[in-house]
C-alpha cells in the first residue's frame, strides 16, 4: 500500500462520522411522555432509547403543570447520545390561557377574546428566554407576539371591563357550541353521503 492511501485509510478511521440531520421537532405535554407512537416510533426511527427519554423528558418536566404543550428538538449525537432542548409553550397556548379561550377564531366571527397589554408583555418576557428568539430584543417579541394574537383573533387593550367581558365571554361560548353542533352534523352528513 503507497504512503497516501495508508494515510488516507487513517484519515477515514480519526475523522468521526459528519451528521447532517436536522433535530427532531416535537411537542410534548409535560409530564407525559410515553413509548406510545407518534413520540416513540420517532425517537425508534433516530436509535434512542425511549424509555430513558421519557424518562429524563418527565423528570426534566416535573415542576411544569402536567399537559401543557412543549415544543422540544431533540439532536442525535453520532456517537447514539442526544441532547434535548425543551422550550417554553407556544405562543399560542399563553394568549389563550390569558384570554381565557380554548380555541381560537371561529369561522365568521372577528374577535376570539381579548387581553391587555400588562399581559402581552408577560407572555413576551417569558417567549423570550426560548433558544429560536434570545437575540431578539423584548420589543421585537412583543410585536411578533401582536402577530399571532392577530390570527388567533385576540384583541390587545389597554384595560378589560370584566363585567362586560364576562357577558363578551358567555355569548361567545353560545357561539362556539353552535359552529361545533354544525361541524358535527357535515361530519354525519359527509358520513351517510358516503355509504
Amino acid at each position: 500500500m503507497s504512503k497516501a492511501l495508508k494515510r488516507g485509510y487513517v484519515a477515514k478511521k480519526v475523522l468521526q462520522k459528519v451528521d447532517h440531520s436536522s433535530p427532531l421537532r416535537v411537542n410534548i405535554p409535560a409530564g407525559m411522555a410515553t413509548a406510545k407512537p407518534p413520540l416513540g416510533a420517532q425517537l425508534g426511527q433516530r436509535s434512542i432509547n425511549v424509555a430513558n427519554f421519557c424518562k429524563e423528558f418527565n423528570e426534566r418536566t416535573a415542576n411544569i403543570k402536567t399537559g401543557i404543550p412543549l415544543p422540544c428538538r431533540v439532536k442525535v449525537k453520532p456517537d447514539g447520545t442526544y441532547e434535548l432542548v425543551i422550550h417554553q409553550p407556544p405562543a399560542t397556548f399563553f394568549l389563550k390561557q390569558a384570554a381565557g379561550i380554548s380555541k381560537g377564531k371561529i369561522p365568521n366571527e372577528e374577535l376570539a377574546g381579548k387581553i391587555t397589554f400588562k399581559h402581552l408583555y408577560e407572555i413576551a418576557v417569558i417567549k423570550s428566554q426560548d433558544p429560536p428568539l434570545e437575540l431578539l430584543t423584548l420589543k421585537d417579541v412583543c410585536q411578533m407576539l401582536v402577530g399571532i394574537a392577530r390570527t388567533c383573533g385576540i384583541v390587545i387593550v389597554n384595560t378589560i371591563d370584566p363585567v362586560e367581558y364576562a357577558e363578551f365571554m358567555k355569548q361567545r361560548e353560545e357561539n362556539l357550541q353552535i359552529f361545533l353542533a354544525e361541524l358535527q352534523e357535515s361530519k354525519i352528513s359527509k358520513v351517510l353521503r358516503g355509504s
